[in-house]
């Protein structure tokens, strides 16, 4: 028997009957957990249960990341997928919705969004949160109720939060904001942050920035926006050439690429990831590469948004760790984001296996939580937060192939319909699939959507 970790007393101990640990599949392991939620220790080789620990049937996961989210736009699915269009159009009824929503509202939807993640073994998700104010820009009484909103409805619904709060200055390259954007700025990068820094971290709680693009923060505000998270050691993100037409104005303006105007500017580095990366030089590639600057891709949105397959694997072996995300929820399901990066990958290449099942997984657990500013998070191992989740590896979609292959079987079969159990902190959120905290998950999501259309 092998043992892991440090000998302490187990506040609870859960019995995996697979596990993936980054590496392979290992059957019987039995995992300790600490009054603290971290895990204590782990044991391979434990053939049957321990008297007294919580059974995990199927393939047991760390917890998956979702670093890209905007919980909103939930209330989209469906309606969006109207008829044709572009992403332009699609931001127009964008907006129609962020009109509607108010503190109280965006609780009730994101707890239910969020409770939609854990059924979807997401037990951390990185909200990139720009709906800062009330329709036509006046602050709240708190300046933060709606960032405080999404924190609260992260608890609720039992999972971790990365508030990505976001810079959000104009409409354009030296545009004023137009009336549905108001709502997102706070006139300065000096007044975003003198905001943002009112908002404190808590236990499930991390707080981190974001620059919305380089079209909606003034080049010169940029080196503000970046300065208040080195200062603070947090993650900061920023979507990153995701439309050619953005790119063309860059140009335009600066004579210059999106990704050499934030490298000019101190945005670039580890702590950084750019979200979508899609229409990229060699040059743009070679730089993000070279500063560790990470990339988030979110393949179901950028499929339904028609934006474009972006260089993944360019950018991972310049050097741009890879994490994933559900943006835009078109679904909500990790797997299908790890699944669709390769084989988008695939049809362009007309090529297979450009990722391992392990490292599409890697993907959306450790190097996710890491883009998150979690980077103990994301493994089964002592120390970790006890943050797991249990695929079915019994069902339509996952019976048949060998439990030694269970990273594939995920990856490539499996779907967030298959999760069977989350567990946050060494605390059950999602047992047997139906979630502890909100009992009724669907009709939650249609009664805060329902609210917005009103």
């Amino acid at each position: 028997m092998q043992v892991k970790g440090h000998v302490v007393t187990a506040d609870k101990t859960y019995w995996l009957e697979h596990a993936w640990l980054a590496t392979h599949v290992e059957p019987g392991v039995a995992v300790a957990v600490s009054g603290d939620g971290r895990i204590a220790g782990l044991r391979t080789g434990v053939d049957a249960p321990p008297p007294g620990a919580e059974i995990l049937r199927g393939l047991t996961l760390p917890g998956l990341a979702n670093a890209h989210s905007h919980a909103f736009h939930r209330a989209l699915r469906g309606t969006v997928q109207v008829g044709s269009g572009t992403f332009w159009t699609w931001r127009d009824v964008m907006y129609k919705v962020a009109q509607n929503l108010t503190p109280e509202r965006y609780f009730e939807l994101a707890r239910a969004v969020y409770a939609e993640m854990a059924l979807a073994g997401i037990t951390n998700v990185g909200e990139f949160h720009y709906v800062h104010h009330a329709p036509g820009g006046a602050p709240y009484a708190d300046p933060n109720a709606m960032g405080e909103a999404l924190i609260e409805a992260a608890a609720a619904a039992g999972i971790r939060i990365t508030l990505l709060d976001t810079a959000y200055l104009s409409a354009g390259f030296g545009e004023a904001p137009n009336p549905h954007q108001l709502r997102f700025c706070d006139g300065t990068a000096e007044a975003w942050a003198e905001r943002v820094s009112a908002l404190k971290p808590r236990e499930h709680a991390l707080i981190g920035a974001a620059i919305h693009s380089v079209r909606a923060v003034p080049a010169a505000q940029l080196a503000t926006v970046a300065a208040w998270a080195q200062e603070r050691r947090a993650p900061l993100h920023v979507h990153l050439s995701e439309q050619t037409a953005e790119n063309e104005a860059c140009r335009a303006a600066h004579g210059r690429t999106p990704t050499q105007l934030l490298a000019d500017h101190g945005v670039l580095g580890p702590a950084t990831t750019g979200v979508h990366n899609t229409h990229l030089t060699d040059a743009d590639i070679a730089l993000l590469g070279a500063t560790t600057t990470g990339t988030c891709m979110c393949p179901t949105t950028e499929r339904d948004l028609a934006d474009g397959i972006g260089p993944a694997t360019r950018l991972q072996q310049a050097g741009s760790p890879l994490s994933l995300g559900s943006d835009s929820h078109a679904v909500i399901d990790l797997l299908e984001e790890a699944r669709a990066m390769e084989l988008n990958e695939r049809l362009r290449s007309r090529t297979r296996g450009h990722w391992t099942a392990n490292a599409l997984l890697t993907a959306a657990t450790a190097d996710g939580h890491a883009a998150l500013g979690r980077p103990d998070a994301g493994r089964l191992e002592a120390g970790a937060p006890a943050d797991f989740t249990t695929i079915a590896l019994d069902s339509v979609r996952t019976a048949g192939p060998l439990p030694r292959l269970g990273a594939e079987t995920a990856v490539f079969a499996a779907s967030a319909a298959d999760v069977r159990h989350t567990v946050v902190g060494g605390r059950h959120i999602v047992r047997d699939g139906a979630h502890t905290l909100v009992p009724d998950v669907p009709s939650a999501l249609s009664e805060a959507i329902a609210a917005l259309r009103a």
